[in-house]
């Protein structure tokens, strides 16, 4: 059966993968993201019916204009993936970026709160719908110079966790999926462009990729209605903790 899936920051790494493997089943997709051009560019690859929101989820007038004007026959959305946040910065707390710290404090935690809350109502009157929010082993397991990150992760799960009890009478399943090492634009973003900073996360072991988080969500958005996974933490084969990785160099 064909689905409306509502992906936020599709426009690189784990929310583009489950864009395009969503868009192989043909599923109907409402792709957002801050960068107009990438929206674009994606949907015109992508083989099935794709509405495109630009917007940033910090901003929450911006999201309650994208979500309140969207057309009747969109609006019946079976899949919520909160994919949008990122991390910035990597410093000590007595040391930390105050602006860092609120670009991930709203982006990972109030942008989700933003999003969800003008979604769930949708899912709630039709007392069916599954929302994904996308974690991190950050959430489980703080690590050092991760600080306000982690705290932000943390708030993810217990969000997941709030809202698998608030929506269980509406009949909606919440899934928290918590990545370890994910090579995307993650790394990019945090060390502010450093290319050489961010390769130096991933060298010398097989890290994960958008596509092995994706594949994931497929096969728990295709499982039987009565069945929720309410948690699950991935992690590459190389990694065991957050902070215990081995590199063959």
């Amino acid at each position: 059966m064909q689905k409306t899936i509502l992906i936020t920051g599709a426009t690189a790494g784990i929310g583009e993968a489950c864009a395009r493997q969503f868009a192989a089943q043909r599923h109907r997709l409402i792709l957002t993201g801050r960068r107009e051009a990438r929206l674009q560019a994606l949907k015109d690859s992508l083989d099935t019916e794709v509405l495109t929101l630009c917007f940033d989820v910090r901003e929450k007038e911006a999201v309650q204009s994208a979500f309140g004007a969207l057309p009747e026959d969109w609006r019946n959305i079976d899949l919520l993936i909160n994919n949008a946040g990122l991390a910035a910065g990597f410093d000590p707390i007595q040391s930390g970026n105050i602006d860092d710290w609120e670009r991930m404090i709203d982006t990972n935690v109030k942008g989700l709160l933003y999003v969800t809350r003008e979604i769930a109502p949708l899912m709630a009157a039709r007392k069916q719908g599954h929302i994904f929010n996308i974690g991190s082993i950050a959430g489980k397991e703080v690590y050092p110079n991760g600080n306000v990150y982690c705290a932000s992760k943390h708030a993810a799960f217990a969000l997941s966790q709030g809202m698998r009890m608030d929506l269980l009478s509406k009949g909606i399943k919440v899934t928290h999926i918590a990545p370890g090492l994910v090579e995307t634009e993650f790394s990019i973003v945090r060390f502010d462009g450093d290319q050489d900073r961010a390769d130096q996360v991933y060298n010398g072991f097989q890290p994960l990729v958008g596509d092995d988080i994706a594949n994931i969500i497929v096969f728990i958005a295709s499982l039987p209605a009565h069945v929720n996974v309410n948690d699950i933490v991935l992690m590459p084969t190389a990694q065991a903790s957050s902070v215990m990785v081995h590199r063959e160099n």
